[in-house]
């Protein structure tokens, strides 16, 4: 069966990723837990698929205050497939240059802050000129995707630099470049991709090392609770602390 092909893939992957990526985490969950402690903002950027690991970390049981979402539905909401907000008005704005300068405009950023980006290949415009912003601002730049596969080749960019080579950090998500992973026969397309996989798995690995650091440390989390636990009574009190303490951040933006 192909699904046994790409589960051992998938293994493969997640294997690497403990082996190679576990002291690069550590430094990108160091830079995010010094901006959470400092009443300040993990923001989080990706798009079409890359937007999944953002969908993923908050509002998300079991993940907690301090990470805020960019995502502009037009690099988000595409499964139209045709029509508006369809998959090629997607691969135009990816692509254009100076879009993601007038996406930073709409924020008060600090600082204080980090920015999170997901990109596979980065290469696309509208990453880097988030994280180019960023750098403007006095952010640290952290960046997950495809590096070693990706790390030395020209971006669509005018500057020349891909993601990976503006990012302070970089956390490899060790997914082939081609990213589908399973030959079909009669077919020259591979299918089964990964990086949503390895994305998903290294956002759990980092948010698991920020909280790790922040209870160290003293600092108390906000933690979004399940509200389906028969018995548990204060459940909705947790969640409603959390929801005001987002509330009461996200002002400063």
């Amino acid at each position: 069966m192909l699904a046994l092909e790409w589960l051992k893939n998938a293994h493969g992957i997640m294997e690497k990723l403990e082996a190679t990526q576990l002291e690069n985490i550590k430094k990108a969950a160091t830079v995010m837990a010094d901006a959470i402690e400092a009443g300040r903002w993990v923001h989080t950027f990706g798009c079409g698929h890359a937007t999944i690991p953002v969908e993923e970390m908050y509002p998300r049981i079991g993940s907690f205050v301090g990470f805020h979402p960019l995502c502009e539905l037009p690099l988000t909401f595409f499964t139209q497939i045709i029509g508006q907000m369809g998959i090629h008005q997607f691969l135009f704005l990816e692509r254009a240059e100076g879009y993601g300068q007038e996406i930073m405009k709409n924020y008060d950023f600090d600082s204080k802050d980090c920015i999170w980006i997901f990109s596979h290949t980065g290469i696309n415009a509208v990453n880097i000129d988030v994280a180019l912003e960023a750098k403007k601002r006095g952010m640290k730049v952290i960046v997950y995707g495809s590096a070693g596969e990706t790390g030395d080749k020209p971006s669509r960019h005018s500057g020349g630099k891909n993601l990976f080579q503006i990012a302070d950090i970089v956390v490899d998500s060790c997914v082939p470049l081609v990213d589908a992973s399973v030959p079909l026969k009669n077919h020259f397309d591979k299918v089964g991709p990964l990086s949503t996989l390895s994305f998903v798995t290294m956002v759990w690995m980092t948010i698991t090392t920020v909280a790790e650091i922040l209870a160290d440390r003293g600092v108390k989390l906000y933690i979004h609770p399940s509200h389906n636990v028969p018995g548990d009574t204060t459940a909705h009190e947790r969640l409603d602390a959390a929801i005001a303490e987002y509330q009461r951040k996200v002002k400063c933006l």
